[in-house]
């Protein structure tokens, strides 16, 4: 008997929202025991959600730019018509190819798409085995491409199950009232009959190998659930407006009946394999079970897909395997990696997967090679071949139609074909979409705008508009936008959605709110734009409930539980603040937003050694992109080797290369200070652009680019060591990863608006109290921002105490630098008589 022995098995498109409420009830037995012995987790899948695509990415460890997997369907190699997709679109080899070059034995059944088959060491079935026909009548023969070694055929063709076989009494168990079915209104027993005995054909050969073949490495794919769930997912618990009730209680038993029936197929291999084999379930994807769930199927390529959810299921049991643990920051392309790595293989540097160690009860680190697509030797590859199945393919296809992943033909094949090139091309340029590589994408998506017309450029425009604000090129995406709205596409695009998103990444967060607040349609991403955006408004208290309403209607978005933490941080509630954190981290573990929020949180709340922790998972996650949690972490680092408080906002410590910012609000000392800390013996970043005039005699101390800070920050090293002058609303534009000591300037707000009015030259009396609101509220909203950046320390400095003790705020502006002033000259420069505006309560 071998050890060390791997079953992959594959349920397309299962989802935990439905498997935990039947393991609460006791109806998966099976999974339960291989979770209470085993890790699970969520399994994120990739973009877009096609299952042959993301197949092949579990069976190689690569993205599908790399694989060459990109659809359903492919153009046949003489060009001449287009087919179901086979193995020879793949380019790279697959873990049973590695283990064929090693050795070791493998069987793959049902693998989406094995035909043409491999000549590996071991047994394929291959997805065409159990595309049957529905016609009693017709005959469907095996080709010798269908499974490997073809000698096998006699033992595996009468482990077919057709449709035309399944019974009543095999329905009932996933329709209870399938009598009551109008079979001339409702193809809906049809579909399942095809469904059930596909897999039970696939189940059969499953388990026959199980029986009777020795074996290393063994993979099974069942493609019962997704299609279960894209017929009947409609009809499941609880009913939705516009679902028919009848149709409903007949069909509403038929997605946990899938679940069921995968369940007991499951115990049943089970009991075929001895202690030693590590078993895997997973799936490629989720399926929307809630209040999103589409009635109705939008016009658009493989529109079905759009049912699917960002994340799947993992379990894994085995000797090596932690028990009862659930893991996390799972996606496809780790599972052969991981497979790999539990054999001692390298694993190939061109892999896209990472090795998921947290799997495993003891683990040595990975080893890699190159790429196995470069090592020398025999293994299984596929030998170059135009050969087809014509029979097979006919099934597949009407299948795939069916679904709704393929539009049915076009009659005239050249117009079949370029669609077919179209799409496969589209896909291609997501995927560079998802993977962030930009510049690739760009250029499919320009190319596919030039095809001839009547293709629907809706969907390429819409990719291109992401690019462009990703890469912050606004203006484009507002002319990508337009052309959207000027086409005639038939699909219905949020495109308010769109709009506010390009509106508030060019700073006008407001019309962005307003947009959204015009919306008819209320959706939970919608829900947490606009809590986002209230959020940079300062509007906390509406942010909240919104935010509240976005998690009610998508519980597993990691993202809104991180949002409502930051604005719980904000508002100094900092124990639910870590709630949500922690929330947010169990959905999505890897998460460096949650994980920088939460030990802001837990610093608050004095727990020192825990959000040093969760500073150093920010810090390790995305070093580059999350400076705020070195820099925090550096903070208390600081503070403990100078025995500082950790609750003090403030060290006191020279900062290397810190920045130096006099802010506030116009009129409210900021020259002055400047002029002070250059006399001081501060070094000053300014251009002398503006001259000094009457309401600043003594000079402005500006430097032009600030004005221009909103959209370019990249010149702000420049005043390291220096001082610079910023005015409040700009602030939020520093770029974070520097340190900065900010001295702000505050002042009386009348006094401020009364010289505001008379510098620009109006009436004192005309008391404009909508700006007066504003200040306030800036003002406020320049304190929670410094509370969550850790490189920043800001010291307030009243205008009046300068004034009055200019000694006293000098001190506490040399200590707060941390480098030596001239405080004599800093006084000098103190000028009562510039005091012009003071309110009458203080003359």
């Amino acid at each position: 008997m071998k050890k060390n022995k791997v079953l992959l098995i594959g349920w397309d498109a299962a989802d935990w929202d439905i498997i935990w409420p039947l393991i609460a009830k006791g109806k998966m037995p099976a999974l339960k025991g291989l979770i209470q012995r085993g890790v699970y987790g969520n399994m994120s899948t990739m973009n877009p959600p096609y299952s042959p695509m993301l197949w092949t990415s579990v069976a190689t460890g690569k993205t599908p730019d790399k694989h060459g997997v990109l659809g359903f369907i492919e153009v046949t190699p003489d060009a001449k018509t287009v087919r179901p997709v086979t193995t020879t679109s793949r380019k790279t080899r697959a873990l049973w190819n590695i283990f064929h070059n090693k050795g070791l034995q493998s069987n793959l059944v049902g693998w989406w798409p094995s035909f043409p088959v491999e000549p590996i060491n071991g047994t394929i079935i291959s997805d065409r085995f159990q595309k049957t026909s529905r016609n009693p009548k017709k005959q469907t023969p095996m080709s010798e491409f269908v499974i490997h070694p073809w000698e096998k055929k006699d033992e595996f063709k009468d482990l077919r199950m057709f449709p035309f076989e399944i019974t009543q009494a095999h329905l009932y168990p996933f329709v209870p009232r399938a009598h009551d079915v109008d079979q001339d209104m409702h193809r809906g027993l049809a579909a399942i009959a095809s469904v059930v005995s596909q897999n039970t054909s696939v189940h059969n050969a499953a388990t026959k190998l199980l029986r009777t073949s020795e074996w290393d490495f063994m993979a099974v794919y069942y493609d019962m659930i997704d299609h279960f769930c894209h017929s009947f997912m409609k009809y499941h618990p609880p009913k939705l407006p516009g679902v028919e009730k009848e149709n409903y209680d007949i069909f509403k038993e038929a997605v946990t009946g899938s679940y069921i029936f995968q369940d007991m197929m499951l115990e049943r291999k089970l009991k075929l394999i001895d202690k030693d084999t590590t078993v895997i379930v997973m799936s490629d994807h989720g399926f929307e079970s809630g209040e999103k769930r589409i009635l109705e199927m939008p016009k658009v390529q493989a529109a079905p897909s759009l049912e699917h959810r960002q994340f799947g299921m993992f379990v894994a049991a085995g000797p090596n395997i932690k028990e009862n643990t659930k893991v996390f920051g799972m996606g496809l392309i780790d599972v052969a990696p991981t497979i790999l790595h539990h054999y001692g293989l390298p694993i190939g540097k061109d892999m896209d997967g990472k090795v998921i160690l947290d799997i495993f009860k003891e683990t040595q680190d990975p080893t890699y090679i190159e790429s196995w697509d470069k090592e020398p030797g025999d293994f299984g590859d596929l030998k170059v071949s135009t050969q087809t199945d014509a029979l097979s393919d006919a099934e597949t296809m009407e299948q795939l139609v069916e679904l709704g992943y393929v539009d049915k033909l076009d009659e005239k094949f050249e117009v079949a074909i370029k669609k077919t090139r179209i799409d496969l091309k589209h896909n291609l340029a997501r995927v560079y979409l998802g993977k962030k590589d930009f510049a690739s994408s760009k250029k499919l998506l320009l190319e596919l705008l030039e095809e001839t017309p009547p293709t629907d450029l809706a969907p390429f425009y819409m990719n291109l508009i992401s690019i462009a604000v990703l890469e912050k090129e606004f203006v484009l995406a507002k002319e990508y936008l337009q052309k959207v709205k000027d086409s005639k596409t038939e699909i219905n695009y949020n495109l308010d959605l769109t709009e506010s998103y390009i509106l508030s990444e060019i700073g006008r967060p407001k019309e962005a709110l307003a947009i959204l607040d015009k919306s008819t349609t209320v959706t939970g991403q919608i829900l947490y734009k606009k809590a986002t955006l209230n959020f940079v408004l300062g509007n906390l208290d509406t942010a909240i409930p919104q935010l509240e309403k976005a998690i009610e209607k998508e519980p597993e978005k990691a993202t809104y539980y991180t949002l409502m933490a930051e604005i719980l941080l904000h508002k100094q509630e900092y124990e639910e603040a870590a709630e949500y954190a922690l929330t947010s981290i169990e959905i999505v573990k890897y998460f460096p937003k949650a994980h920088l929020i939460l030990g802001q949180a837990l610093e608050k709340l004095g727990d020192i050694e825990n959000a040093k922790i969760a500073y150093e998972m920010a810090n390790s996650l995305k070093p580059k992109e999350f400076h705020k949690a070195k820099q925090s972490l550096d903070n208390i680092i600081k503070k403990e080797a100078l025995d500082i408080d950790y609750t003090a906002e403030v060290s006191n410590v020279y900062q290397e290369n810190q920045v130096t910012i006099v802010s506030g609000l116009p009129r409210s000392g900021t020259s002055l200070m400047m002029q002070m800390l250059d006399k001081g013996g501060v070094d000053i970043l300014q251009d002398q652009l503006r001259e000094a005039d009457i309401s600043n005699p003594k000079g402005y101390y500006e430097y032009k680019p600030v004005m221009s800070l909103y959209k370019d920050n990249s010149w702000l090293s420049k005043g390291q060591e220096k001082a610079v002058k910023v005015v409040a609303p700009l602030l939020k534009y520093l770029d974070s990863t520097l340190r900065y000591k900010i001295i702000f300037m505050r002042r009386d707000l009348n006094e401020i608006i009364q010289s505001q009015q008379k510098m620009i030259g109006k009436s004192e009396q005309e008391f404009p109290v909508t700006l007066y609101n504003k200040y306030q509220k800036l003002v406020a909203n320049v304190t929670l921002w410094d509370k969550s950046e850790p490189g920043v320390e800001i010291l307030y400095v009243n205008y009046t105490d300068v004034l009055e003790n200019p000694a006293t705020e000098i001190a506490r502006i040399e200590k707060f630098l941390g480098v030596p002033v001239d405080a004599q000259q800093m006084i000098n420069c103190v000028d009562v008589s510039l005091y012009r505006n003071r309110t009458k309560a203080k003359k």
